[in-house]
């Protein structure tokens, strides 16, 4: 089914990132696993090609192309080599739209322009030891003292923790007012108190550095509250929906990716005289997961749409988080047990795949939450 998302300017930008994939990604992505890390300059080659700050306004170095079909397009090339230890969609996807929609003018020129070109890495700290799809039960909090705020608690499992030169921490500014207590407070590096743990040790997603974070008195000016405070929580509201949607973007064009591959080495490789895919029981797994993945993609690029015209709600973003990421471990499984042994091989694409999906139905809420959520919508 031909897609009617993009257009030509979709289209050359899609070059643009397949070029920089292949260039500055492919040949050294097996090295960064092993290291845990990408390096910085990886960051600073992104921004230098227009690949970090399209979104932003063009007076702070960037494209001026709020348009999430431009997010999609940087997605599927990632996904499309593998990338999955590059953090930048942490950046571009997540952390952008909190900058955008709630930092001030003051911070906004104080942020962006380093943002753009690479030089700023950021990240977002939600998750504690104690908490996590449960975001009201955060334990953080940031003490008004002045004209600083007096930052204490603990976060984990932060995507680009360890690069990170930004952070936008959520924390209680009101520990007594429940959800209404919650704030956003941005963390610099180099801020006495701060400090960061270990890289965590993953299963899958070698290459993406994920840390602890320490907040011992920190003390953050006031000007680094990110839009009013004991908004925090409506704003993670707003914004988690196209979070959960970069995650479904990411199943989808993983599911399609798998898929062609499994279907090439079918092909190929023979048992009993004969290409393993010529069985029945080989074409049937093959159809049903096609005729899945034809599905999931369709209505990804629906939602696309939506978020594009502001107007998808948080139960389609959660539905779409929950099914592409279940229907993706469905695929890789599946599709790994059509390559037999070699299936378990680290080297083959399908072993690593296998590693790198599981996290899917975990961050940015658990299918188990996604199905809460949507449930909660219905009146039940």
């Amino acid at each position: 089914m031909e897609r009617q998302l993009f257009d030509a300017d979709h289209d050359a930008f899609r070059e643009t990132v397949r070029s920089f994939c292949d260039k500055e990604i492919v040949p050294h992505h097996d090295s960064w696993e092993d290291a845990g890390i990408v390096p910085r300059e990886l960051w600073t080659a992104a921004g230098q090609t227009g690949l970090l700050g399209f979104m932003m306004p063009e007076q702070y170095g960037g494209g001026g192309a709020r348009d999430f079909r431009f997010n999609t397009v940087l997605i599927e090339e990632l996904t499309r080599v593998r990338a999955s230890g590059v953090g930048f969609t942490i950046h571009t996807d997540i952390n952008s739209a909190y900058l955008l929609d709630y930092a001030t003018e003051e911070q906004k020129a104080r942020w962006l322009p380093a943002f753009c070109s690479g030089e700023t890495i950021t990240a977002i700290a939600m998750t504690e030891p104690g908490a996590g799809s449960d975001l009201q039960g955060i334990q953080t909090t940031a003490r008004r003292d002045g004209d600083h705020y007096v930052l204490n608690g603990q976060k984990t499992f932060i995507s680009n923790g360890i690069l990170a030169d930004l952070v936008i921490v959520v924390a209680k500014t009101n520990p007594d007012a429940g959800a209404q207590g919650i704030s956003l407070i941005v963390v610099e590096r180099g801020m006495p108190g701060f400090e960061r743990g270990r890289n965590l040790d993953k299963i899958g997603l070698k290459a993406q550095d994920t840390a602890e974070l320490f907040f011992d008195d920190v003390r953050v000016p006031v000007d680094n509250l990110l839009g009013e405070e004991g908004k925090g929580f409506v704003y993670l509201m707003e914004k988690l929906p196209q979070e959960r949607l970069t995650i479904a973007v990411v199943a989808a064009a993983a599911c399609e990716n798998i898929l062609d591959d499994t279907l090439r080495y079918v092909q190929h490789r023979k048992a009993f005289g004969r290409p393993i895919g010529s069985f029945q029981n080989s074409r049937f797994v093959l159809a049903e997961l096609a005729t899945e993945t034809q599905i999931a993609r369709v209505f990804v690029d629906r939602c696309i749409q939506e978020l594009n015209a502001g107007t998808l709600t948080v139960a389609e973003a959660a539905m779409a988080k929950w099914w592409t990421t279940e229907l993706q471990k469905k695929v890789v499984d599946r599709c790994l047990q059509l390559h037999g042994g070699y299936g378990f091989m680290t080297e083959y694409p399908i072993a690593k795949a296998y590693l790198d999906t599981r996290i899917q139905t975990i961050y940015g809420g658990t299918t188990e939450i996604m199905k809460e959520i949507i449930g909660r919508t219905m009146g039940i």
